[in-house]
């Protein structure tokens, strides 16, 4: 399978940007060299991810996302593949 990651991705199904077969395999965000788990959207040419402020929502009862700088680096999730021989 590919690893070509699309320069946008977003978990809201709502969203122009949401792919679930790549979220089903399972996405990891590097953010300026640290791993995060809370990333909801992300923009790798843009360099900014949005991640949930909190336990507050939105009048339409969304959560309240803010969006930090930085570098971007998306990586698949898979678990190492076990030696066939």
């Amino acid at each position: 399978m590919s690893t070509e990651f699309p320069d946008r991705l977003s978990l809201d199904p709502r969203s122009p940007y949401h792919d679930a077969e790549l979220l089903e395999r399972g996405v990891g965000i590097r953010f300026n060299g640290t791993e995060r788990t809370n990333v909801q959207e992300y923009c790798i040419s843009e360099g900014w991810i949005r991640v949930i402020a909190g336990k507050s929502l939105d009048r339409r009862g969304n959560p309240m996302t803010i969006k930090l700088k930085g570098t971007v680096e998306p990586y698949l999730d898979e678990p190492p593949a076990a030696d066939a021989s």
